[in-house]
């Protein structure tokens, strides 16, 4: 099936959205323990979410890379992602949203939030032709993300491991059934029009 693009694809409700963070045991189960991120999770550097299921398992390493073994799903609000995205910047310079350089530095430097599109990933991690969104949170971003935005956080490492284990034993059909359901998210009101590239 052919996708755009560009285009956000995510398990998502009417009110929210999952996205995906890996993170070392010692953060990663006491925040889906709490169903909120501990005291030593650190809200003044940038935080990547990615709504991308198998991107995040791409970046991991089906939860084996070290300092990443704890995959947690962050259900997050809706009106807060798409807070996110409105006050985004995309990561790189592209001429068309940006009229110059020195334009995309001056809103880089300023925006809570920033945009890169990286390759899908299939269930061999191979890249697909259409892109995945990752969202940086920084600043005022990462402070509503864990305080105002976070809905629920739950640990999904089992799950990254079964379908790993199926991938590996060439199940594809039944690794498929178990990923999470990545539907198109709704783009209302031009809402990724900035950050196409």
């Amino acid at each position: 099936m052919e996708h755009p693009r560009h285009q956000i694809r995510a398990a998502h409700t009417a009110s929210t959205i999952t996205v995906y963070q890996a993170y070392s045991p010692a953060l990663g189960l006491p925040a889906a323990r709490e169903g909120r991120f501990p005291a030593a999770w650190k809200r003044d550097r940038m935080t990547w979410i990615k709504p991308s299921f198998l991107w995040m398992m791409y970046r991991c390493g089906w939860a084996t890379k070290e300092g990443q073994e704890s995959v947690l799903a962050v259900e997050i609000t809706r009106d807060g992602f798409e807070w996110a995205l409105r006050h985004a910047c995309l990561s790189a310079y592209v001429p068309g949203p940006h009229p110059d350089r020195a334009a995309w530095r001056r809103q880089l430097k300023r925006a809570p939030a920033r945009v890169q599109w990286d390759p899908e990933r299939d269930l061999h991690l191979r890249p697909l032709p259409h892109r995945a969104l990752q969202l940086g949170l920084s600043g005022e971003a990462v402070r509503r993300y864990a305080d105002e935005w976070t809905v629920g956080i739950r640990d999904v490492t089992p799950l990254a491991r079964e379908i790993h284990a199926r991938v590996r034993h060439g199940d594809l059909d039944s690794a498929a059934r178990l990923l999470p359901a990545e539907l198109p998210f709704p783009e209302s009101d031009g809402l990724l029009a900035h950050l196409r590239g």
